[in-house]
């Protein structure tokens, strides 16, 4: 082998080495997302691609197959690029104080309690709700295959026990996608509010609220706001790769 194939299938080997490990990692914390697959696979390419590397496999391609294949890469990593820059330019949402509603958007829930992503989300809706005491909170979120009761109630039975009147608290316990939270609960609100032109606040992840807010506006919330929760910047590549996948089939699918 060539010095310069060497590099390259070590290089290859490094990087899915890391994918493995990082995978591992997300794994480990239960989120109740099998989204941890998506980095084995990413490994299986690059150990695809140092097996390439030792047999010269590009130099034996035809050249229309070498095109056709840059040009595919190209155009992914430009995708990615233009919809995470977007993601990252929603990330700071803080939303105005005194709006009618919040909604927080569900996500796995434990007997032990809400998980990391879902305890943020449900954290900074508490601070908001405390400097916002006229404020009415919809938590969202139905009951998964793997959970032990529904997003909504244990939400609400969090901020409960973190001092927010249940009285301020509205469930919507059968959502099961983002896209639910927001139809499901905008129908509540509708039925609650005594006015026409309510303001809303979407609670959710920094990571998620491009997305979350553009399924609002879809949705008629046209008074709506992103209201950014802090996520593990640990976990930041796993969530943001997540929400671009989420996005492609919100896209397809809407």
């Amino acid at each position: 082998m060539k010095t310069k194939d060497v590099i390259l299938s070590v290089i290859w080997g490094i990087l899915a080495c890391g994918f493995i490990l990082y995978g591992i990692m997300i794994a480990a914390i239960r989120s109740g997302s099998k989204f941890y697959i998506f980095w084995f696979f990413m490994a299986a390419v690059c150990i695809f691609f140092a097996f390439a590397a030792k047999i010269h496999l590009w130099t034996k391609l035809k050249k229309p197959i070498k095109i056709a294949l840059i040009a595919l890469v190209v155009i992914g990593i430009s995708a990615v690029g233009i919809f995470e820059a977007m993601v990252i330019s929603s990330m700071n949402k803080t939303g105005p104080d005194n709006l009618d509603y919040i909604i927080v958007l569900g996500a796995h829930a434990k007997t032990t309690g809400p998980s990391v992503v879902l305890k943020a989300r449900l954290d900074k809706a508490i601070d908001y709700m405390n400097n916002n005491p006229d404020t009415i909170c919809i938590v969202s979120g139905g009951q998964g295959v793997n959970e032990p009761f529904s997003e909504a109630y244990g939400m609400k039975d969090y901020m409960t026990n973190n001092n927010i009147n249940e009285d301020r608290i509205i469930m919507e316990d059968k959502s099961t996608t983002t896209m639910e939270n927001i139809e499901f609960s905008k129908v509540i609100i509708d039925k609650h509010s005594t006015k026409d032109d309510y303001s809303v606040g979407v609670v959710t992840n920094n990571f998620h609220v491009f997305r979350a807010m553009q399924i609002a506006n879809d949705n008629g919330l046209n008074n709506s706001y992103g209201i950014s929760a802090h996520s593990n910047p640990l976990y930041l590549p796993n969530n943001m790769m997540r929400e671009f996948f989420g996005e492609v089939k919100y896209l397809i699918c809407s």
